[in-house]
């Protein structure tokens, strides 16, 4: 369970953009509950509370979380140095990159109502899970596509997101990639590792992922 305060529920909101009456509806809690937040940062919420904040950031998507791991950032550099990323107020996502034949899996992201990101198949890892079990199951839940991890490419707070990442190069088993997740994303496609860059910016790709790619396709 996350370490609620008042400090940390408003972060949440913000990354949400809730107003405080819509926050409070998603909480199943009084407008006023959410103005004491925002009046005394320093407070913490009931237990009850706190298991409804736990659950409502557990249903956010990757980008409402990563607007939230950004929320945290000032208030944590005063409490953590760079290696301690395993802390439980940081968020830890592993992202699967999963290749079939020269092609690489990709989710077309819904960034807001307006905007979207290509992204590789991506999930939170949840306490006590790995990130090999948790890259595989969110790139079956997004995309219908069964993979295996064959190796750890390695990790890194992301330079932009500012969430600790962990990166899975993956073997594609069976399945037809589709959009499961019509919520979160827009579309599904393979696409040769070659054009990963028309895609995703290359200054913003982890190095170790086009190192993996290059090795693959010389194969």
């Amino acid at each position: 369970m996350h370490d609620w305060t008042g400090r940390t529920a408003t972060a949440l909101q913000r990354a949400l953009r809730e107003s405080n009456e819509t926050f409070a509806a998603t909480l199943g809690l009084s407008p006023r509950a959410v103005a004491k937040w925002h009046a005394e940062p320093d407070s913490r919420p009931r237990h009850e509370t706190q298991q409804l904040l736990d659950r409502v950031l557990e249903r956010a998507s990757v980008s409402e979380r990563a607007r939230f791991a950004v929320e945290l950032e000032p208030q944590q550099q005063t409490e953590r140095s760079p290696t301690r990323q395993d802390s439980g107020h940081v968020l830890r996502v592993a992202i699967a990159v999963v290749v079939d034949n020269g092609n690489v899996l990709m989710v077309q992201r819904r960034e807001d109502h307006t905007s979207t990101s290509w992204q590789f198949p991506a999930g939170m890892i949840k306490p006590r899970a790995s990130s090999e079990t948790t890259a595989i199951r969110e790139t079956l839940s997004e995309t219908g596509v069964h993979c295996r991890v064959t190796r750890h490419l390695g990790s890194r707070l992301h330079p932009i997101t500012q969430v600790y990442c962990e990166y899975l190069l993956c073997e594609y088993l069976h399945g037809e990639a589709q959009n499961v997740d019509v919520v979160e994303n827009v579309s599904v496609i393979w696409t040769p590792s070659d054009r990963l860059t028309r895609f995703i910016p290359v200054e913003t790709i982890f190095p170790p992922i086009l190192d993996a790619l290059e090795v693959r396709n010389s194969e």
